[in-house]
């Protein structure tokens, strides 16, 4: 089993305080250099930065900026097609720029007044006690890097493609943001790496994979999806099974590959009242009673 914080490549920092991205060998910039430089140096700036300080920009190339509009033109289209209501009015409403990549605090500028959620830089992987205990406080963590220029419609780890287009149009919805304010406020009850890691599954069968009915069609409401260019033409032909909150928690699955394997939720409500109805009233607790009870 895994979470989407395994994606990221890893970021050090040195003892001469250079840091380093490590990309994977399949990595489709791993042998750019001029790439990985830009990476180093964008993972060093959200290294630097303390919470309450100016959050660091950066300034985009224009190849970069030149793969923001592909992809951004594309996942709109595909966002009108394939997302449920909730996320298509949510994302109308944040109106993100298609012409350049928004700074992280250009994001949080249209955000808080929806939703009250701003973003804050990250190098690269968060621990998930960080990384989900922060929604409490309406904040997300997000990189600021941008896919190689090669494969603008693809990337084997979440950029801020997947952190924007994805997390900040389903964060602009104020009933998906409440949820993910549940989830904050469950991980500071939780003191097992099991429980966290449950938590962190079942936030992946919904929140970032998540599928529900609507209008008689399976439409996606997954940051996961929202942001995967051929992910979210596949996604319906998946195994569809209802929300099972047991299931999304303890099942294995792959994240190298598409799932194979969706829970489906019959509305927005149902998410609320089944997803978001965990979250808040889950312990420590909770997970050793539904794991035990399942495997009675």
């Amino acid at each position: 089993m895994f979470t989407e914080a395994q994606l990221y490549s890893p970021v050090t920092k040195g003892a001469d305080g250079d840091v380093t991205v490590h990309l994977s060998d399949e990595h489709p910039g791993v042998h750019d250099l001029a790439y990985r430089a830009r990476r180093n140096a964008i993972a060093a700036k959200a290294l630097e930065y303390r919470p309450g300080e100016p959050v660091p920009h950066v300034d985009y190339t224009d190849e970069e900026q030149g793969v923001w509009r592909i992809v951004s033109a594309e996942l709109a289209r595909k966002r009108e097609r394939y997302a449920c209501r909730e996320v298509i009015d949510a994302a109308q409403r944040l109106a993100l720029p298609s012409d350049h990549i928004p700074q992280l605090d250009e994001v949080s500028a249209k955000l808080v007044p929806l939703t009250g959620f701003r973003y804050a830089p990250a190098a690269g992987l968060v621990p998930l006690r960080d990384f989900f205990g922060s929604f409490a406080d309406r904040t997300f963590h997000s990189t600021q890097y941008i896919r190689h220029h090669s494969a603008p419609l693809y990337t084997p780890e979440p950029d801020a493609v997947h952190e924007i287009l994805g997390h900040a149009n389903q964060l602009a919805s104020p009933r998906f943001a409440a949820v993910y304010e549940t989830v904050g406020a469950a991980v500071a009850r939780l003191e097992t790496a099991r429980a966290l890691k449950f938590l962190a599954d079942v936030f992946w069968f919904s929140m970032e994979f998540g599928v529900l009915r609507e209008h008689g069609e399976i439409r996606c409401y997954g940051a996961g999806l929202l942001s995967s260019f051929g992910e979210i033409e596949e996604f319906r032909a998946a195994e569809l099974r209802p929300l099972d909150i047991h299931a999304m928690g303890t099942i294995a699955y792959d994240i190298t590959h598409y799932q194979p394997i969706l829970y489906c939720a019959e509305s927005v409500s149902e998410i609320e009242d089944v997803v978001g109805g965990f979250f808040e009233t889950m312990t420590d607790d909770t997970v050793t009673r539904l794991v035990s009870v399942k495997q009675v």
